[in-house]
C-alpha cells in the first residue's frame, strides 16, 4: 500500500512538472518580435487605412499577411508617456511619467527618467533568453542610466529625444561637460559653431552610451535605422530569439527623406517621408524571410500618437477621427494598428476590438511564456483577440483612461465615451513646409459619445444617457484618486558636489 501511494505522489509530481515545462517552452522555440513604433503617424496616413495620395505597399501587404486593428488606442497623445505605457504596460501617471522631457537646459534640469526599478519588455524577454536591440527615438531620459543600455536592450542605435530637440541649447556647457557626454572634441567643435549660429533641431546621434554623431544627419535616419535592424537580424536569426524594438524618429517635425525618395509620392514630403519608412519595413520583413525566421516572428506595428494638425502639410492626418496629437479626442490617441504571426493570427481579417498599448506587454510575456512585471500593469493579455476570438467579457467590461498629462479627462467603456468639461486647442490656420500654424482654445462642455456609432465625436448624446455617463464619470473620479495613491517615483539622477 505504501509503495502504492509513493507511486501516486510521484505520478502527480511527474504530471505537474510535465505541465509546466509544457507552458515554458524552450527558448528556442520563442517567437521573435519585430516592435515598431512611428513617431505623430496619423490614423489615415497609410494606404491600407484609407489615405489616397501616400502608397504603404509594405505595410499594406503587413496587414494581409495578418490582422489589422482599427480601434487600437494609445495610453497618451504625446511622446514620453506613450513610449513609457508601450515598453511597461503602465499607464505613465503609474511611472511618474505624464509629460514630455526635454533635454537639460537652463529652464529644465533634464534629470528624470525611467526608474531603473521598473521592468521594461526589454528587461523581461532577456531573462527568457532573448538578445534584444533598439534603433530609433528613445525618449524616456537621455541621462546614462536611463538610456536604452541600462535598461533591457543589448544594443541601442539613435536619438535620445525628439529630433526638434537639442543638447542644451541655451545653455553654455563646459567642455569636460561635453566630454562627459561622450563628444569629442571635434564634436565639442561643431556644437559651439551651432550654438552661434542660433540654430535649431540639432539632435545627437547616439550609440550604446556615445554620442556618435553631432548634429545627426536626419535625412539619412530612416536608412542608417533600417541597416542597423537588418545587421541585427542578419546576426541573431536562428542563434536565439530576438526583439527588435525600431522607433522611427519620423514623421515628427522636422521631416526629412533621403535623396532616393525625395519627391517621389502624390502626398509631399509627407509622403516621401512615410514611403521610405514603407520602404523600411519592406526591408526588415525580405530579411526576416531571408533568414527564414519571418513564420515565427510576431511584427508589431503601430504609432505613438496621432498627427502634429497645426504643422499642416508637413503633419499627417486623422481621417475622419476628431483631433490630433495632444488632444483627448480619437484622434490623437487612437492610431493605426497592423500585427502579424503567420500561424497564430489569421491573414488578412480586420479587428475592431478595443486593444491598448498597454497590452502589448502582457500580452507577449503570455506568446513566450515570459514572467510579467513583479509590479502592478494595467494591460491585459489580448492573446485571444490577436487570434481572432471575441473577448467580450474582458474588453468591454474595462474602463480605458485618458489623461492630458497628470490629468484625467476621459474614460471609455466598450463604445461609451465620456469626457469632462476641458478646454482644448484648435487649428485655425494650418502652417506649411515646416512652420507652425497658429490656433485657438475652444471650450468642450461636459460630454458622452456612442464610438460605435460616431467614430468622430460629433453627436454629444449626455443627455439621452445620464446613467452612463454618470456611472463613467464616476469611475473617472476613483481611478484618478487610485492612480494618485499608487503611483510609483520617477528616476532621478541625484547630484554629486
Amino acid at each position: 500500500m505504501k509503495s502504492c501511494k509513493q507511486w501516486l505522489v510521484l505520478t502527480l509530481v511527474v504530471m505537474v512538472f510535465t505541465s509546466f515545462q509544457a507552458e515554458k517552452k524552450p527558448a528556442s522555440a520563442q517567437p521573435n518580435i519585430v516592435l515598431i513604433f512611428m513617431d505623430d503617424m496619423g490614423y489615415a496616413d497609410l494606404s491600407c487605412f484609407g489615405s489616397k495620395t501616400i502608397s504603404t505597399p509594405n505595410i499594406d501587404q503587413l496587414a494581409a499577411n495578418g490582422m489589422k486593428f482599427t480601434d487600437f488606442h494609445v495610453a497618451a497623445s504625446i511622446c514620453t508617456p506613450s513610449r513609457t505605457a508601450l515598453l511597461t504596460g503602465c499607464y505613465p501617471q503609474r511611472l511618474g511619467l505624464p509629460k514630455v522631457i526635454f533635454p537639460e537646459s537652463r529652464d529644465n534640469p533634464g534629470n528624470t527618467g525611467i526608474n531603473p526599478e521598473e521592468q521594461t519588455l526589454a528587461e523581461l524577454l532577456k531573462e527568457r533568453g532573448y538578445a534584444t536591440s533598439m534603433a530609433g527615438k528613445w525618449h524616456l531620459g537621455d541621462k546614462k542610466m536611463f538610456l536604452p543600455t541600462q535598461n533591457g536592450f543589448d544594443q541601442y542605435f539613435g536619438v535620445p529625444y525628439s529630433n526638434d530637440m537639442t543638447i542644451a541649447p541655451d545653455m553654455v556647457l563646459s567642455e569636460n561637460a561635453l566630454l562627459r557626454n561622450g563628444m569629442t572634441k571635434e564634436m565639442i567643435q561643431n556644437y559651439a559653431s551651432l550654438k552661434i549660429a542660433n540654430k535649431n533641431h540639432q539632435t545627437p546621434l547616439i550609440k550604446n552610451n556615445e554620442v556618435i554623431e553631432f548634429p545627426a544627419d536626419q535625412s539619412s535616419l530612416t536608412k542608417r535605422y533600417t541597416e542597423f535592424c537588418l545587421d541585427f537580424i542578419n546576426q541573431q536569426a536562428g542563434k536565439s530569439p530576438f526583439f527588435m524594438y525600431l522607433a522611427h524618429t519620423m514623421p515628427h517635425i522636422p521631416i526629412f527623406a533621403s535623396k532616393d525618395f525625395t519627391g517621389k509620392s502624390k502626398g509631399g514630403l509627407y509622403g516621401d517621408v512615410i514611403e521610405e519608412i514603407d520602404w523600411s519595413i519592406g526591408e526588415i520583413i525580405k530579411a526576416l524571410e531571408n533568414k527564414g525566421v519571418l513564420d515565427n516572428t510576431l511584427v508589431i506595428f503601430t504609432s505613438d500618437n496621432g498627427p502634429w494638425l497645426s504643422y499642416g502639410n508637413h503633419g499627417g492626418s486623422a481621417g475622419i477621427l476628431r483631433g490630433g496629437k495632444f488632444d483627448v479626442f480619437e484622434g490623437g490617441f487612437r492610431v493605426p494598428c497592423i500585427i502579424s504571426l503567420p500561424g497564430v493570427i489569421p491573414k488578412g481579417k480586420v479587428s475592431n476590438e478595443f486593444i491598448t498599448s498597454l497590452d502589448i506587454v502582457p500580452t507577449i510575456c503570455q506568446m513566450t511564456g515570459t514572467d510579467l512585471p513583479t509590479k502592478k500593469i494595467d494591460g491585459v493579455n489580448v492573446l485571444p483577440a490577436l487570434k481572432g476570438k471575441k473577448m467580450n467579457k474582458i474588453l468591454d467590461n474595462r474602463y480605458f483612461y485618458y489623461f492630458a498629462e497628470n490629468k484625467l479627462t476621459a474614460i471609455r467603456k466598450d463604445k461609451w465615451k465620456y469626457i469632462i468639461p476641458i478646454n482644448y486647442r484648435v487649428v485655425t490656420d494650418p502652417g506649411k513646409d515646416g512652420k507652425n500654424g497658429k490656433t485657438e482654445t475652444n471650450k468642450q462642455e461636459e460630454a458622452l459619445y456612442n464610438l460605435e456609432k460616431d467614430i468622430s465625436e460629433r453627436n454629444n448624446v449626455i443627455k439621452e444617457n445620464p446613467v452612463i455617463a454618470n456611472e463613467l464619470k464616476t469611475a473617472l473620479e476613483a481611478f484618478e484618486q487610485t492612480i494618485k495613491k499608487e503611483a510609483r517615483p520617477v528616476g532621478v539622477v541625484k547630484k554629486t558636489f
